[in-house]
């Protein structure tokens, strides 16, 4: 996998690397389609896609393992996950890092709230600094960075919060984020407070304005920015298919419907370029062969977006 890690992405970065929130295969190849650097692994949103419940504490270290095995492997794109409180105490925060790490995540964050039924309540600091020193102890020598994130409400609890992810530098971590923040005036009290490499949780926006650009967050430290919009995107385009071909009782208007990409037809397969796959094999082979479906030819890969090399995905 030729993909840079995290950590060099963002020292080397001169502006404040922007990652989506990605849930499976499919998404973070939209976000690598489209020249995004580096990508975080929704809890919530993969516990939608992958179990078909809500974000409540159902999905567990296997779910998010088998997950960043699958993404780490097919994309070269630099990819962060989500944690949530590790899975249990500091010896089960360390044996996650590890297997996590393992499985090709380049950074993790790890949150102070006890379990999602209490997540508006913050853990006892002495006992997020157990996990946080467990974090950095299984990480050390590994290419995976840790990502101390508080729950702290920035309304009532920003100096505990800011003092939490200050300690969590402190003791080895490599990021903080204090994930409730909403706006520039927070920001810029936390930049005040807590050195280091800083993450802005979960950008918004309303009526074509958002609540802080990336340039006003680098300019306070903030070099590592998250944003959601896949899981929305894919079931507001996949509701708009439906509506209409339930009412068609077919598919004429996919099959005619020209995308972001001029792809027609019913499928998505020429977004994840299968020429390649086939070049790449002809290369040991020696031998030109097309790839089709059932027999029919599949559309070439869309002009105007990346199309990174084949041995990078596989």
């Amino acid at each position: 996998m030729a993909r840079k890690t995290l950590r060099k992405l963002l020292q080397q970065s001169k502006k404040c690397v922007l990652a989506p929130c990605v849930y499976d295969c499919a998404s973070a190849r939209a976000v690598e389609m489209v020249g995004f650097k580096a990508m975080m692994l929704s809890g919530g949103e993969l516990s939608l896609a992958m179990n078909g419940v809500v974000d409540y504490g159902f999905s567990n270290l296997t779910d998010i393992e088998w997950m960043v095995s699958r993404i780490s492997q097919t994309s070269p794109l630099a990819l962060a996950v989500d944690i949530e409180d590790g899975y249990g105490g500091p010896l089960a925060v360390y044996r996650t890092c590890k297997r996590i790490a393992r499985a090709g995540a380049l950074a993790v964050q790890l949150e102070d709230a006890g379990d999602m039924e209490a997540s508006t309540g913050l853990l006892p600091a002495k006992d997020y600094y157990a996990k946080i020193e467990a974090a950095v102890a299984a990480l050390k020598g590994t290419d995976c960075m840790l990502i101390a994130r508080t729950n702290a409400d920035p309304a009532t609890q920003l100096d505990e919060g800011s003092a939490r992810c200050k300690k969590a530098i402190e003791m080895g971590a490599e990021m903080t984020t204090v994930v409730k923040l909403s706006n520039l005036k927070d920001a810029k009290y936390v930049a005040k407070k807590v050195p280091g490499w800083k993450m802005y949780p979960d950008v918004k926006g309303k009526d074509g304005v958002p609540e802080i650009t990336v340039d006003e967050a680098y300019a306070l430290g903030f070099n590592f920015m998250t944003m959601h919009y896949l899981l929305k995107a894919a079931m507001d385009g996949m509701l708009e298919h439906g509506k209409k071909n339930f009412i068609q009782q077919g598919n004429v208007y996919t099959c005619d419907k020209a995308d972001s990409t001029g792809v027609r037809g019913d499928s998505a397969t020429p977004l994840f370029d299968p020429q390649a796959y086939m070049e790449l094999e002809g290369r040991f082979t020696g031998r030109k062969k097309d790839y089709t479906i059932v027999g029919n030819a599949v559309e070439p890969f869309p002009k105007g977006f990346v199309r990174n090399k084949i041995e990078d995905r596989l």
